[in-house]
């Protein structure tokens, strides 16, 4: 096992990228409920933390079966990796700018917390093909860092968004988006040397 700087630099880094999502709708869900209780801002960030820990995960678990079978795709997984972080930062900037005033909605229910999380997190299962050379016990702590920044970054996002409201949700995707675009870019770039 290789838990050097980089490992956890890295994986800190995903972390703070994949969640910026969150954050933003952590934000709205903070300003739909401004006198939410300490509980149900924690349920609404572990949500959001523990969807964020299981799909790059699960999207880990697909490559490595898929790798065990078809190794000839490996070489490809820095080209992946760069086209989907592209893709998925690219999407985020264009929503952060184009929805800098979006208006709140209040959580109503745990389904829709739910809901909010899928959405929120299904674009981190390809973070689970850029992780594809982590044995099974790396993946796990690297996706444990991406849910715990997760948590950290969306209770941040809940109680900042019961104090001022969303005007920074369309910035959070902007960052999002370009730290996403970045790691694809790192990944690319350090697969040649």
């Amino acid at each position: 096992m290789n838990l050097d700087f980089m490992f956890f630099f890295t994986n800190i880094i995903f972390g703070i990228g994949l969640a910026m999502d969150a954050f933003s709708v952590s934000l709205a869900n903070g300003l739909g409920e401004p006198k939410m209780k300490t509980r149900k801002m924690c349920l609404i960030a572990g949500t959001f933390a523990l969807f964020q820990l299981l799909m790059p995960y699960i999207g880990w678990f697909l490559v490595w079966k898929f790798v065990d079978w078809f190794s000839v795709f490996e070489k490809f997984i820095p080209w992946i990796a760069l086209v989907l972080l592209s893709f998925i930062g690219g999407k985020m900037l264009y929503e952060g700018i184009k929805n800098k005033e979006e208006e709140a909605k209040p959580l109503n229910s745990i389904g829709a917390l739910i809901l909010q999380a899928v959405a929120t997190s299904i674009d981190a299962l390809s973070v689970g093909f850029t992780i594809s050379d982590y044995n099974w016990c790396e993946a796990l702590l690297a996706c444990t860092l991406i849910g715990i920044v997760t948590f950290i970054i969306c209770m941040c996002g809940v109680f900042i968004g019961k104090k001022a409201g969303t005007k920074l949700a369309g910035k959070a995707g902007i960052v999002g988006g370009i730290i996403l675009i970045a790691i694809g870019l790192e990944i690319f770039i350090t697969s040649w040397f």
